[in-house]
């Protein structure tokens, strides 16, 4: 379809989204990644497992939606490929060069990171993790044990002896605090203490003998032994770990629960290298290869828009400009074309004017010859009757009745030449009705549909709403010309194809009605001249009927043109104004 002076040419599929809403997507996908991402490194970090499947299907929803856009494109490229169009080899090939270079960028990355994952692995199980936790543990119930032994040595030597007497002053070495307690009705309360007042408490923590269970945060950095002193009376002796023993204890038990963290790490490590690397690192290289894809369909669409441009100003039609886009780098390019073509069609509407004051004169020649062709033989037979009047007056009835049907003959022809010549060359105003083209074409081949079996008529192709405004009576005519010269030009046997399609030219809607024939076509050295008055390949023709057929097309504000190859038909294009003025 032919682009008019405010329309672009469009060879390519539409675009899907442009780049910015590609990044407004990834925006919003690593925004989703983001809010998901603490339970993520929860999970991979202080649990020592891969992701939850929630937490799966949220990181890669940011790839699987960029290979969706991905296989559009690639989809539009194929089919650009399948379709010929314009400028597709010159986009497959830059395409393919922005892929390469992503490739090249992406696998020295992928590599170094593979190669700093397996080393990072190989130093993981090379570190004797477990044997360290173990030690340590090992170490800190030791020192426990210890405090214990020596706890009971202080208890043995210097205070279970004495139980009976007041606290020692001062305490022994290692013990923080001594509190004896005694019982008042059905409480116990605090009547003597010593020591220091953190490790010192309300109430005593048992009435039974013995080392009491150690509970915490309560006896945080203490041992604690209940003695008997007498019936209502006990002494809670508290013994010094040190203020950090437990903190330390707990930092052991603490980093050994990361060190078998680790150890699943180390397990996992190449899935999760793989799913990192899917997560945060393919999109990227998605992402580029679809930006790359953009930015190479706006640097060839408007070269496959100048090449078809250019292409059509070729065949003929310097309707065509091409509007260029905001920003566009070959905007100077395409403002540059377009003055080329309005002043080629400027140059070709004098070229026609020139060329029809020369057609005209050659029609007034070849009509002055064709006039002077039927008067020859009027003159004989006027002359033979004369002289058969003037000498034998009596026989005349001999020759009169061919004398006469001679001369009515070309008289008659004179008059048919003289009827279509006033039809090509004076301008009518065409009697313009609503007509549904589906009847008017029905009703012109119905009679040739049935005098020539062996010619097949499709017109499947004409939609059935098609309605135009035109001169019905001027418009059979135009058919019937052309459907004549198609059966000729097949010898009664063949196929003509009708259709109808809707376009638009200089913003004015046409119906495009084609009439495909499978003749034997038109030679390139008669192309130039299908449409020149008395110019015809036929014995008996005059040479008008296309003429005549031009004519009343531009009467009725169309256009008619034709393609043909030699063995292989001709299609006559005829485009009739949709609107009413136009």
């Amino acid at each position: 379809m032919k682009a008019s002076r405010r329309r672009q040419l469009r060879q390519s599929h539409p675009q899907l989204l442009n780049i910015w809403g590609l990044i407004f997507i990834y925006i919003l996908l690593c925004i989703l990644t983001i809010l998901f991402s603490r339970s993520f490194f929860s999970d991979t970090l202080y649990e020592g497992r891969l992701p939850g499947s929630l937490s799966i299907v949220v990181f890669l929803t940011i790839p699987a939606v960029l290979l969706v856009f991905l296989g559009v494109v690639v989809a539009n490229l194929l089919g650009d490929i399948i379709a010929r169009r314009p400028g597709v080899k010159f986009k497959a090939r830059l395409l393919g060069y922005f892929i390469l270079i992503v490739f090249f960028a992406a696998v020295p990355i992928t590599i170094v990171t593979g190669i700093s994952i397996n080393e990072i692995v190989r130093f993981w199980q090379s570190a004797e993790t477990d044997k360290a936790a173990d030690a340590a543990q090992s170490f800190a119930v030791d020192n426990y044990s210890f405090h214990i032994e020596h706890f009971e040595h202080i208890l043995q030597k210097a205070i279970r002896g004495k139980a009976a007497m007041p606290i020692p002053e001062p305490l022994p070495a290692g013990i923080a605090a001594i509190q004896d307690f005694g019982a008042v009705t059905d409480n116990w309360e605090e009547i003597a203490f010593s020591g220091n007042e953190d490790a010192r408490l309300k109430t005593p923590p048992s009435t039974q003998e013995g080392n009491i269970m150690r509970e915490l945060p309560r006896d945080s950095g203490y041992i604690r032994h209940v003695l008997p002193l007498s019936e209502n009376t006990i002494r809670l002796v508290s013994y010094n770990l040190g203020k950090d023993f437990d903190l330390w204890v707990a930092a052991i038990d603490n980093q050994k629960e990361r060190f078998e963290i680790i150890n699943l790490l180390r397990d996992n490590a190449k899935n999760l290298m793989w799913f990192y690397y899917g997560v945060f690192f393919f999109p990227t290289l998605l992402m580029t290869v679809i930006v790359a894809s953009s930015f190479t369909r706006r640097v060839t669409n408007p070269i496959a828009e100048l090449t078809e441009a250019t292409r059509r100003v070729a065949e003929g039609d310097f309707s065509i400009q091409i509007l260029a886009r905001r920003g566009d780098d070959l905007g100077l390019l395409i403002r540059s074309f377009n003055a080329m073509v309005q002043d080629l069609e400027k140059s070709r509407v004098a070229l026609v004017k020139a060329e029809q004051i020369s057609i005209w004169q050659k029609m007034a020649e070849q009509l002055a010859h064709e006039i002077k062709n039927p008067l020859t033989p009027i003159k004989l037979s006027a002359e033979r009757v004369l002289r058969r009047w003037r000498n034998d007056p009596e026989s005349i009835g001999e020759i009169i009745e061919d004398s006469m049907m001679a001369v009515i003959q070309e008289t008659e022809g004179l008059s048919t030449l003289l009827n279509e010549f006033r039809t090509l060359s004076k301008p009518t105003e065409p009697s313009k009705s609503w007509t549904k083209l589906c009847e008017a074409v029905e009703e012109v081949i119905t009679p040739y549909s049935n005098s020539y079996p062996d010619v097949v008529f499709d017109v499947v192709h004409i939609a059935g709403d098609a309605v135009i405004k035109i001169d019905k009576h001027r418009f059979s005519q135009v058919l019937t010309n052309l459907l004549i010269n198609a059966i000729d030009a097949m010898e009664g046997k063949g196929l003509i194809e009708i259709r109808s399609d809707l376009i638009k030219k200089r913003e004015i809607r046409y119906c495009r009605i084609s009439i495909r024939d499978t003749g034997k076509g038109i030679s390139k050295g008669e192309s130039s001249h299908i449409f020149t008055p008395y110019h015809t390949t036929k014995e008996s023709g005059t040479g008008l009927g296309l003429p005549i057929v031009e004519r009343i097309v531009n009467d009725q504000g169309g256009a008619i043109w034709f393609n043909s190859m030699e063995g292989s038909g001709t299609t006559f294009f005829i485009d009739l104004p949709v609107s009413e003025d136009a």
